[in-house]
Protein backbone atom coordinates (compact mmCIF):
# COMPACT_ATOMS: atom_id res chain seq x y z
CA UNK A 1 0.00 0.00 0.00
CA UNK A 2 1.10 3.58 -0.86
CA UNK A 3 1.51 6.25 1.38
CA UNK A 4 2.08 10.02 1.00
CA UNK A 5 5.59 11.25 2.75
CA UNK A 6 7.38 14.09 2.61
CA UNK A 7 11.24 15.35 0.93
CA UNK A 8 12.10 18.76 2.82
CA UNK A 9 14.74 20.36 1.56
CA UNK A 10 16.71 23.56 1.99
CA UNK A 11 19.19 25.40 -0.37
CA UNK A 12 20.86 28.83 -1.13
CA UNK A 13 21.24 29.82 -4.66
CA UNK A 14 23.48 32.84 -6.02
CA UNK A 15 21.20 34.12 -9.07
CA UNK A 16 24.14 35.93 -10.37
CA UNK A 17 25.71 33.46 -11.44
CA UNK A 18 23.58 30.14 -11.02
CA UNK A 19 25.65 28.60 -8.57
CA UNK A 20 23.43 26.42 -6.12
CA UNK A 21 24.28 25.14 -2.24
CA UNK A 22 22.83 22.53 -0.83
CA UNK A 23 22.07 22.80 2.94
CA UNK A 24 20.11 19.61 3.52
CA UNK A 25 17.12 17.38 3.19
CA UNK A 26 14.96 15.54 5.07
CA UNK A 27 12.16 12.84 5.01
CA UNK A 28 8.90 13.97 6.83
CA UNK A 29 6.06 11.54 7.31
CA UNK A 30 3.34 14.05 7.82
CA UNK A 31 2.97 17.81 7.15
CA UNK A 32 3.49 19.30 10.53
CA UNK A 33 6.80 16.89 10.68
CA UNK A 34 7.99 18.59 7.39
CA UNK A 35 7.08 21.97 8.34
CA UNK A 36 8.84 21.46 11.91
CA UNK A 37 11.64 20.87 9.78
CA UNK A 38 11.25 23.71 7.80
CA UNK A 39 11.62 25.80 10.62
CA UNK A 40 14.06 24.58 12.14
CA UNK A 41 16.03 24.79 8.99
CA UNK A 42 15.12 28.52 8.87
CA UNK A 43 16.33 28.91 12.71
CA UNK A 44 19.55 27.59 11.80
CA UNK A 45 20.01 29.71 8.27
CA UNK A 46 19.17 33.01 10.51
CA UNK A 47 21.05 32.26 13.52
CA UNK A 48 24.22 32.47 11.00
CA UNK A 49 22.78 35.79 8.84
CA UNK A 50 23.36 39.43 9.81
CA UNK A 51 20.39 40.53 11.91
CA UNK A 52 19.00 42.99 8.75
CA UNK A 53 19.56 39.67 6.74
CA UNK A 54 17.46 37.02 9.24
CA UNK A 55 14.33 39.16 9.66
CA UNK A 56 12.52 37.89 6.97
CA UNK A 57 13.41 34.66 8.15
CA UNK A 58 12.75 35.02 11.40
CA UNK A 59 9.20 37.10 10.42
CA UNK A 60 8.10 33.77 8.68
CA UNK A 61 8.93 31.66 11.67
CA UNK A 62 6.33 33.78 13.82
CA UNK A 63 3.54 34.12 11.15
CA UNK A 64 0.82 31.74 12.60
CA UNK A 65 -1.70 32.58 9.45
CA UNK A 66 1.27 31.16 6.75
CA UNK A 67 2.40 28.02 8.79
CA UNK A 68 -1.76 27.09 8.43
CA UNK A 69 -1.69 27.60 4.76
CA UNK A 70 1.68 25.61 4.44
CA UNK A 71 -0.28 22.52 6.62
CA UNK A 72 -3.40 22.98 4.14
CA UNK A 73 -1.21 23.01 1.42
CA UNK A 74 1.03 19.96 1.94
CA UNK A 75 -1.93 17.91 3.45
CA UNK A 76 -4.44 18.80 0.28
CA UNK A 77 -1.17 16.76 -1.56
CA UNK A 78 0.44 20.62 -2.99
CA UNK A 79 3.95 21.36 -2.33
CA UNK A 80 5.33 24.17 0.19
CA UNK A 81 8.12 26.43 -1.11
CA UNK A 82 9.31 29.72 1.15
CA UNK A 83 12.16 32.03 -0.62
CA UNK A 84 13.80 34.17 1.25
CA UNK A 85 16.12 37.01 -0.91
CA UNK A 86 18.95 39.47 0.77
CA UNK A 87 21.35 41.03 -1.25
CA UNK A 88 23.24 38.51 -3.44
CA UNK A 89 21.80 35.01 -2.24
CA UNK A 90 18.08 33.05 -2.33
CA UNK A 91 17.17 30.78 0.28
CA UNK A 92 14.52 28.21 -0.85
CA UNK A 93 12.68 25.95 2.11
CA UNK A 94 10.61 23.22 0.51
CA UNK A 95 8.26 20.67 1.56
CA UNK A 96 6.78 18.49 -1.47
CA UNK A 97 4.47 15.02 -1.14
CA UNK A 98 5.81 11.92 -2.28
CA UNK A 99 4.62 8.27 -1.90
CA UNK A 100 6.38 5.12 -0.37
CA UNK A 101 5.08 1.69 0.22
CA UNK A 102 3.92 0.87 3.80
CA UNK A 103 5.43 -1.83 5.07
Amino acid sequence: MLTRAYRCEAIASTPDDGRIFPLGTHPAGSPRLALRWLHLRARHISDQLDPPAARPLLAWLHDHQVHEHALAALASGAPYTHTVCDDTVRYLLTARPTTRLRP
